[in-house]
């Protein structure tokens, strides 16, 4: 028996925490929020801002590559899976400029990610590597858009 390619596996499985037992997926997406809360501690906001965009792009490239590599061996949606919530969260990180705006994204995006309201249901049931990444990254767009709304009554 093959065994799973070893980058897929890492870069499929958010460097691993898609193995966390209880909700891989919020496992994945909580690292993705740590990862972005270090990066703000590291560089300036418009340089978090450029290195949270980068990441969604290329993880959604890596992400796609390394999902069609892994549904042979765990099916067509594995929840192993989860850099498609790591990148569905950074969406809407790429508004947040403080500690707690980026766990109001991360709950917005897990509460979307898991209702699938608004046509984010219909893009879960597609089929093939590119449809896994979509539905977190509506998810994701649907996070910015409340986020942004409540910044900006919040904020005046």
């Amino acid at each position: 028996m093959k065994k799973e390619p070893i980058l897929a596996t890492i870069i499929g499985t958010g460097f691993g925490a898609g193995y966390w037992p209880w909700g891989p997926g919020t496992a994945g997406a909580i690292l993705a929020t740590i990862m972005w809360m270090g990066a703000t501690l590291l560089f300036t906001p418009i340089s978090v801002f450029w290195f949270t965009l980068t990441a969604i792009i290329l993880f959604t490239i890596l992400g796609t590559w390394a999902t069609a590599k892994l549904q042979p061996y765990w099916g067509d949606d594995p929840s192993r899976v989860v850099v498609d919530e790591m990148i569905g969260v950074w969406t809407p990180l790429l508004l947040a400029s403080t500690w707690q705006q980026a766990i109001l994204a991360l709950v917005l995006f897990r509460f979307f990610d898991i209702a699938k309201p608004l046509g984010i249901r219909s893009l879960d049931r597609r089929k093939g590597a590119f449809w896994v990444m979509a539905d977190d990254l509506l998810a994701g767009i649907y996070s910015a858009i409340v986020l942004y709304l409540i910044i900006y009554i919040w904020e005046g």
